[in-house]
């Protein structure tokens, strides 16, 4: 979790996981969480990269090729290649909603060689004021997932939450970079 600028900002981050991220259903033997970072760029920037559900690594380190099985519609499947250092060469994941008016992508791992089973995703958007009146963007993004033979609860929500914080990372520093060429280009 990131430190939030106020209590106005927390009821409302509050007020989005209930909304949108409390679609969960946790059953036993599973973890979840919801993770949420402060990216200093404009929604249609970051949602630009979130919403490509047939490139994610656009902003996701950890994968190094993506084909896409169907027209980017609900219940589309995507082949994911995994880089080398992970316990995975690939993943099988379906996109379950892709809701461009309200900035929310959730996806489900139907197959793979690695140990996350069940493993469900959303990620949503949220525009927020910045420092001086600049726009910025509040990004959700919640998993539930089963717990590995073997792995605790707090091991797993380790794991899943590291992979989070470093696409998110990612996807920050990519959309603060878009943002600085976006003013730029719009002040010459």
């Amino acid at each position: 979790m990131e430190p939030s600028n106020g209590m106005e900002s927390n009821n409302m981050e509050r007020e989005y996981i209930r909304r949108h991220h409390n679609k969960h259903e946790l059953v036993e033997n599973q973890c979840s969480s919801t993770l949420v970072k402060h990216i200093q760029a404009p929604v249609h920037i970051v949602w630009s990269l979130v919403r490509r559900f047939d490139q994610p690594q656009k902003y996701k380190p950890f994968i190094s090729r993506c084909v896409v099985k169907g027209d980017m519609e609900i219940g589309t499947v995507r082949e994911v290649d995994v880089k080398s250092g992970l316990p995975a060469t690939r993943s099988t994941e379906r996109l379950e909603l892709l809701d461009d008016n309200e900035h929310i992508l959730s996806i489900r791992i139907v197959g793979g060689d690695h140990r996350l089973k069940n493993y469900s995703s959303i990620i949503s958007l949220h525009p927020e004021t910045i420092e001086e009146g600049r726009m910025g963007t509040l990004v959700i993004e919640s998993f539930v997932v089963d717990l590995p033979q073997g792995n605790t609860k707090d091991e797993t929500c380790y794991f899943v939450e590291a992979l989070i914080k470093c696409n998110l990372k990612s996807l920050a520093d990519i959309s603060q970079r878009l943002a600085v060429q976006d003013t730029t280009v719009g002040s010459s």
